[in-house]
């Protein structure tokens, strides 16, 4: 008798189905109101507190407020995919992911499909918010590097984002990594000041983040560039997505046997 080989899903089934089903059920996008608020409301209130800060010391507004615009793209990027564990766990699925035969490649690309969506509009109306109400300048001519840069950036982030859910797969919970990466991301990345307004150390700290180069890239596209080509910038963004899904997908096998180790994989 010819031996009965194991169901084995194809990349793309498995990467549309993750894609189509993830957003649904584990990604927090199931209600429209989240989505509406993460895209138009979140970006005007940061960028308006930071703006009234930023005037209060007598920086510059158009420097804080596209700063802001871009930042806003941590809360869809970051904070909704890594919670991705978080749900699993809640739902009780965790233990049925880790032992499908799935292929791993396709169902991170799958769950990364949609917030990279998300991200791209929150960026997108940020930028918008940060040229109508605070004069940041965008040029018509400048608007295809800009989209380069923003596409580049959300991509980088949604890689962050699944390799931080990978390390919250054996902490309580990933609310607390998302914190700490979008406060870090605020004081690292150039965000509110300079990166070079930073002490050594932290200036090193801050290029490991892919924030710092999305935003670097998205400042020179509209000309608030500190002199670094364009294209080098776009390199290095599109290097940091890379290494993020990369090693998220690689380093997956690490965390499951922490979380095995400690018990966490099943408590949420």
């Amino acid at each position: 008798m010819a031996a009965v080989s194991a169901y084995r899903p194809s990349f793309l089934r498995t990467f549309w189905t993750n894609a189509v089903f993830a957003p649904r059920t584990t990604l927090g996008f199931m209600r429209i109101d989240f989505v509406l608020g993460t895209i138009f409301v979140i970006p005007l209130t940061q960028m308006v507190f930071f703006a009234f800060v930023a005037q209060l010391g007598g920086e510059s507004v158009a420097f804080t407020a596209l700063g802001n615009a871009v930042a806003t793209v941590t809360y869809s990027s970051v904070f909704s995919v890594c919670q991705t564990t978080d749900s699993e766990k809640q739902q009780g699925t965790m233990e049925h992911v880790l032992v499908s035969p799935a292929n791993r490649l396709a169902l991170y690309f799958g769950r990364g499909i949609l917030p990279i969506g998300i991200s791209l509009a929150t960026v997108s109306v940020g930028l918008e918010y940060a040229h109508l109400f605070f004069a940041v300048p965008i040029a018509l001519d400048q608007v295809p590097a800009l989209a380069v840069s923003v596409v580049l950036t959300a991509f980088a982030m949604v890689g962050f984002g699944l390799l931080l859910g990978g390390v919250a797969l054996y902490l309580r919970t990933s609310i607390i990594l998302g914190n700490i990466f979008l406060f870090a991301g605020l004081l690292l990345s150039g965000v509110n000041f300079p990166l070079s307004a930073l002490p050594v150390p932290l200036q090193y700290a801050g290029y490991t983040l892919p924030l710092t180069w999305g935003l670097a890239a998205i400042r020179a596209a509209v000309g608030q560039g500190t002199g670094t080509p364009l294209g080098v910038l776009w390199g290095a963004v599109a290097l940091a997505g890379v290494l993020s899904f990369a090693a998220a997908i690689s380093l997956w096998e690490v965390f499951e046997r922490r979380a095995l180790a400690t018990g966490s994989i099943a408590r949420f």
